[in-house]
């Protein structure tokens, strides 16, 4: 393995072990999407739709969904080998879509990702995505809320953009979405702990009207009809 790989902008960039320090395997994140795919998820989603995954890292959201056709994206080259069989998959930068045909996906999602790109590589990722997504298609975006989750976000070294849910809104609506759904305190922070990953503890989470340790926030837009 080299010091360095190419970054989407040519230039050569350190070549950092992510996955092997900061976004470890563990077993508790598939606990966690498949409890959340059961009690929240599989309600927004068709059996008959196509779901794109952005930044699908080790796979847990997207080998938890039922749906026609299921596509994930990430610039992890491991990351294939964690997928089902059945979920179609480039090992690429979420900035290119151009494999996806236009107007095919119903459903994209991001989940702790936005805050690890730059804002302008953001503006790519949603434009692109304005020409995949279907009529009615949506994107839906979850990762840390900086209103609060400011003590622990830079905890993360590759953290680059910061958002709110009120930022985060505008941003989407600056780039052509309109928003129907903010939900502030979405899930807590991260699986790492000293609460269980239970899928019964999250089904209580979910249907809680006060989350006081929620820290991470769930945005859905639409691109914006011409």
């Amino acid at each position: 393995m080299g010091c360095c790989r190419m970054g989407i902008d040519g230039k050569l960039v350190p070549l950092l072990d992510y996955h092997g320090s900061r976004l470890q395997d563990d077993p508790r994140r598939k606990v966690l999407w498949e409890s959340l795919w059961r009690y929240h998820f599989k309600a927004l989603i068709s059996p008959t739709d196509c779901v794109l995954d952005l930044g699908s890292g080790y796979g847990s959201f997207i080998n938890a969904v039922t749906a026609a056709r299921r596509i994930a994206v990430d610039s992890w080259a491991a990351f294939p080998g964690y997928l089902q069989p059945g979920v179609e998959y480039a090992v690429a930068p979420v900035t290119e879509l151009d494999f996806i045909a236009d107007r095919t996906v119903d459903f994209a999602f991001a989940s702790n990702l936005f805050e690890h790109l730059t804002k302008d590589d953001i503006c790519v990722v949603l434009a692109a995505l304005r020409r995949k997504l279907a009529l009615g298609g949506s994107i839906t975006i979850v990762q840390p809320n900086y209103r609060y989750a400011f003590r622990e976000y830079f905890d993360d070294y590759d953290h680059k953009s910061i958002f709110t849910h009120i930022s985060l809104a505008d941003f989407l609506m600056a780039n052509g979405y309109d928003v129907f759904q903010i939900i502030p305190r979405f899930m807590p922070l991260s699986i790492k702990s000293q609460f269980p990953v239970s899928p019964w503890l999250i089904r209580a989470w979910l249907a809680s009207p006060v989350k006081p340790l929620g820290k991470q926030m769930l945005i859905r837009a639409r691109p914006r009809s011409e």
